[in-house]
């Protein structure tokens, strides 16, 4: 309690020396230097929610949060645009390679920017220094003698009149039996596949049994690479911040043993191949997409290899979905290493597990979930769609998108819980105290209030530095629920009207709580970006709020002090109503076979999730035992209610005392 008096009482910095992005970004001498990557999104089709929690904006909250802690940080991305899938979209829709992934990467970047991800740079990889640098370490790695030539079976398509390319080709997964094993690895053993050991291969394309045709191709020498990359993976495990399923997945193909890995395919859309015996051929995408990275860092500067030949500088986070990881984890590097150019390689590689929508999975093809040029259209901010996301974000396990659900966290936690908290906080100095902060004096009730708020904040920035994006955010949750106890217990709204003693009590009350608001604004920031500029504004904080609170010690500061005018204030969240949500379900729920349901039914299902929600808060909050009580007697109510509407026969209570 006394230490955080003492960081409240601490004089305010007012420089505010991170307010702008200098151009270009480069490492900086006795600076924390990040870069930091997410994995490069297909350009031949449209995001779903789970393409953008898994990579953009996961890494979009990181990088925000690292430029608050004052990191010397350049976020680059990209649309990844050779392959057959983009031939196939082509022919699909009547246009050349070149045009789909033109108008796909406008399609990407308006996305990102709706969902307000904030890239130092996006761009693409059909360039000019895409060819040049993927050449190069090609090159190099012939040169060094990592490169094998070898005539492999492949699996051609004669309908379609083309080999087919490991993702456009399906069947059983020779290892667990799964009937959709891709022609490169099966999602569900997550084991490497050969296409022609596929069970009952078809072409994705035309759905015909593809025939086993010859072809020689080059080889990356993943087995004379095994040491040094086992040698460079103990050091990066040990120092860097490895999500478990990046560690499990990658242990897994080391444990199966390294085997050469072909880096060519018989395509026309891709870098070109530049060795002569093989100038029909153009690099694989794995080989080639990641090397993107590099050329769209140098699209972005001409000393990108400031960042990208600097490993005793540079620390690099790459973010990705689990079925990405062996490709950055062991091919990838494996290149890097073999071209012996002193590469930077990945320090912290954190990998989701997957989104689902609701109990299946995202489908464009059947018209099934939400995608990312939809989530507009539905009207509801695109802070809550990012809080939602963040809220159920699969960092350990999958999970799922639900509709119910999210109504349910905006209307509880967003409204109820932090907006709630946010606005009475402001309303009461407007009200009571004619706009100004009031004086306060702080009793052990307040101290006492401090260390807890303070102890949540060092949660949090515990987290957020070990990329615990989900985890980080209930303990915002959690600062506003203190917010909401304190005021309810204290009653400002009361003593206000009463003595001396009484309205300085007010005061107190309503100072420390617009305080702790400033301070959720700056720990939402790289969650809700318009949501705490907003909260900010209201407040009127001064810009160095930001470096204040979270560069340093980090620590819970006064920087609102006795006398401090704000703006106008205004509620910051909107209830989103239980027919609104079942309309989006119907609407985004395709083909699929889903329950009809009465829309009564559907309002009392959601009337007994928002009712389990309040006495979960109360009994967290450790309320009198009276109120739980008459709370949970009020939820038991709903549920016979609802059995009654569904036509069921409630089941009677057990009467205490009678054994069975």
């Amino acid at each position: 309690m006394e230490a955080a008096v003492l960081a409240w009482s601490r004089d305010l910095n007012n420089s505010c020396d991170s307010a702008s992005r200098q151009y270009p970004i480069l490492p900086q001498e006795g600076k924390r230097n990040i870069l930091l990557t997410s994995a490069l999104p297909y350009v031949n089709n449209v995001p779903h929610l789970g393409n953008i929690i898994g990579c953009v904006l996961s890494a979009d909250v990181f990088s925000r949060y690292g430029r608050l802690r004052g990191w010397n940080l350049l976020y680059v991305c990209g649309t990844d645009e050779y392959g057959t899938a983009t031939e196939n979209k082509a022919r699909e829709e009547g246009l050349t390679p070149q045009q789909i992934c033109d108008k796909y990467h406008a399609v990407h970047a308006a996305i990102y920017k709706w969902f307000q991800i904030d890239f130092d740079y996006f761009g693409r990889t059909t360039t000019e220094k895409q060819t040049e640098i993927a050449q190069n370490i090609f090159w190099r790695l012939h040169e060094r003698g990592f490169l094998l030539e070898d005539t492999v079976e492949q699996l051609r398509c004669e309908n379609c009149q083309r080999f087919l390319a490991d993702r456009f080709v399906e069947g059983t997964c020779p290892h667990c039996s799964y009937p959709e094993a891709r022609g490169d690895q099966c999602d569900k053993c997550g084991r490497l596949i050969n296409a022609v050991e596929l069970g009952e291969p078809q072409c994705k394309v035309c759905k015909r049994t593809p025939i086993i045709r010859s072809s020689k191709h080059l080889f990356l020498d993943l087995p004379k690479l095994e040491n040094e990359l086992e040698q460079w993976l103990d050091r990066s495990f040990s120092t860097g911040d490895w999500t478990a399923n990046a560690k499990q997945i990658t242990r897994s193909w080391l444990r199966d043993g390294l085997k050469p890995r072909c880096i060519t395919r018989d395509l026309q859309w891709g870098t070109p191949v530049p060795h002569p015996d093989f100038k029909d051929k153009v690099f694989y995408v794995w080989f080639d997409a990641p090397i993107g990275y590099l050329s769209i860092t140098a699209n972005y500067t001409d000393q990108w290899e400031q960042w990208w030949k600097n490993p005793q500088q540079v620390e690099l986070y790459n973010f990705m979905a689990k079925d990405n990881v062996p490709f950055h984890s062991v091919v990838f590097p494996c290149s890097l290493l073999g071209a012996q150019d002193n590469y930077t390689l990945v320090n912290h590689l954190i990998a989701t597990e997957y989104l689902n929508y609701e109990d299946t999975k995202f489908s464009k093809s059947r018209g099934v979930g939400v995608f990312g040029d939809m989530a507009k259209d539905t009207g509801i901010p695109s802070d809550v769609w990012r809080f939602y996301l963040l809220y159920v974000r699969p960092e350990g396990q999958d999970s799922a998108f639900s509709w119910a659900d999210m109504a349910l966290k905006n209307n509880s936690e967003l409204l109820n819980n932090l907006g709630n908290f946010i606005n009475r906080s402001a309303m009461f100095v407007t009200k009571f105290f004619e706009g100004r902060v009031p004086v306060m004096e702080l009793q052990r009730e307040d101290k006492k209030l401090l260390a807890l708020v303070g102890w949540e904040l060092q949660q949090y920035i515990q987290l957020m530095d070990k990329v615990k994006i989900r985890d980080a955010l209930k303990h915002i949750l959690n600062i506003s629920r203190h917010g909401n106890q304190y005021i309810q217990v204290n009653t400002p709204w009361k003593k206000i009207k009463e003595g001396d003693a009484e309205r300085q009590r007010a005061g107190t009350v309503t100072g420390v709580s617009v305080n702790m608001a400033c301070l959720l604004s700056v720990m939402l920031l790289p969650y809700m970006p318009t949501v705490s500029q907003t909260i900010r504004d209201q407040l009127n904080a001064p810009p160095s709020c930001i470096q204040t609170i979270l560069q340093g010690s980090g620590a819970f500061v006064c920087v609102l002090s006795a006398g401090h005018s704000i703006g106008s204030v205004s509620p910051l969240f909107q209830k989103l109503e239980a027919d609104q949500i079942e309309a989006l379900k119907k609407k985004f729920g395709g083909q699929q076979q889903v329950p009809v349901f009465d829309l009564n039914i559907l309002t009392f299902i959601y009337i007994i999730l928002s009712q389990g929600e309040k006495v979960r808060a109360l009994k967290a909050q450790k309320a009198e035992k009276t109120v739980i009580t008459a709370e949970v007697a009020k939820l038991l109510d709903l549920k016979k209610q609802l059995l009654i509407a569904e036509g069921k026969k409630p089941e009677p209570a057990p009467q205490k005392g009678k054994k069975k």
